[in-house]
C-alpha cells in the first residue's frame, strides 16, 4: 500500500503541470490563430 501512496504524490504534480501547460498552450494557439486572420503581417497585407 506504501508504494501505491509514493507513486500518488511524485505522479500527481506531473499530470497537474502537463495539463495545465496544455490548456494554457491551446489557448496560446487559438489567440494567435485568431488574431493572425485579424491583424496581418506586412507580408500578408502585400499579397
Amino acid at each position: 500500500m506504501i508504494a501505491a501512496f509514493v507513486w500518488h504524490w511524485w505522479i500527481a504534480p506531473i499530470l497537474v503541470i502537463s495539463g495545465v501547460g496544455f490548456i494554457l498552450a491551446s489557448v496560446a494557439g487559438y489567440l494567435n490563430q485568431v488574431s493572425k486572420d485579424r491583424y496581418p503581417t506586412r507580408e500578408a497585407r502585400r499579397d
